[in-house]
């Protein structure tokens, strides 16, 4: 008996190693002191820190793999993986420094590895982070044929004095809304039921409302907002940030506030245009407007926080980075902590 006869071919680990290292050079940083291949990765902390505070993220990339699975398209999940970790990094003025993925599967294929390797690394030159190693698990009998796994792991820095905590959020400062890609890479158990097993809508037609295949709106990657928030907290102008994921536009928007602040966060849901795909959702499966706030962007990827005198700086600065940018609310007194999100208006799927 050998290993390969059990279901695991080391020769394809070793040759999806030869095949990736190209795509993980194209994202090394001059803090990175191995080359892929060795046990672990080590990287120095840059110098311009003087309190350099570590900060670490893991996420993955949910049921959207089944889509991938579905069209074959692997190109596109792996910068969905490097988004939501440094998205949910870069919120508390945090530089991502390296990035570490792990992809498991039933039987490798290096092809289909390789491509989504690629991925994570055009998400991690997006990011500005260090592909620094990975895990490559082939589990015969644990993943059903042609899927596949994957988590992501990234490690960040910020200096001590100039974290943000939203502890600067004041009564007046002012909401700025990111506009997202799309659904990102949450809520896609809702997503299928409704378009797949209740709509029977193809994969590759375009459906009334939409500009292009169905697949290609779902499949489109995560929008990375790093550079951005960067370009913001270098300027001094982010004093919150909220990543807008599971939990929708209720549930995140609060968690840039402290525990114990007297504040409110106030958005209008008609300051800005929500995608087609989302209307086409909610009445091709009768979702509420409440379910849909709960559990998508809606449209607004990350919202942000900022000074509400410099309101007009802030959304020049971000435009510059290539961001489409909506005013959409502001931040007000409140009677007690850990209020809900006052929405005002209707939001308009």
């Amino acid at each position: 008996m050998t290993y390969r006869g059990a279901g695991v071919d080391i020769d394809a680990g070793d040759t999806l190693v030869e095949r990736i290292k190209p795509h993980v050079r194209r994202t090394m940083r001059p803090e990175v002191m191995t080359d892929l291949g060795g046990f672990a990765g080590l990287c120095a902390l840059p110098s311009r820190y003087k309190e350099p505070l570590l900060v670490s993220c893991t996420d993955g990339v949910g049921t959207k793999l089944k889509l991938a699975f579905l069209t074959g398209r692997h190109d596109t999940v792996g910068i969905d993986l490097v988004a939501m970790n440094v998205n949910d990094m870069v919120v508390c003025g945090a530089e991502p420094l390296l990035f570490l993925d792990y992809f498991a599967s039933g039987r490798l294929d290096v092809g289909v590895a390789e491509r989504v390797v690629a991925g994570i690394a055009d998400g991690c030159q997006a990011a500005g982070c260090a592909l620094i190693g990975g895990e490559t698990a082939e589990l015969p009998g644990f993943y059903a044929d042609g899927e596949y796994d994957l988590a992501g792991f990234s490690v960040g820095v910020v200096e001590k004095s100039r974290r943000v905590d939203g502890r600067a959020i004041r009564a007046g400062d002012r909401l700025l809304g990111l506009a997202s890609s799309g659904f990102h890479s949450n809520g896609y158990s809702l997503v299928r039921r409704v378009f797949l097993d209740h709509m029977n809508l193809p994969l590759d037609a375009a459906p009334p409302g939409l500009d292009e295949p169905l697949a290609s709106a779902l499949l489109r990657p995560t929008r990375i907002y790093v550079r951005a928030l960067r370009a913001l907290h270098d300027a001094e102008l982010l004093r919150g940030a909220a990543h807008i994921t599971g939990g929708g536009l209720v549930e995140n928007p609060t968690r840039m506030l402290p525990a114990d602040a007297r504040l409110k966060l106030r958005i209008d849901l008609g300051s800005w245009t929500v995608p087609p795909i989302f209307g086409l959702l909610a009445r091709g499966g009768d979702v509420a407007d409440a379910e849909m706030l709960r559990t998508f962007n809606m449209g607004i990827g990350m919202v942000v926080c900022v000074p509400g005198d410099r309101a007009a700086e802030a959304q020049t600065l971000l435009q510059r980075a290539d961001e489409q940018v909506f005013s959409i609310g502001e931040v007000v007194a409140a009677d007690a902590p850990d209020m809900p999100v006052e929405f005002v208006g209707k939001v308009s799927a």
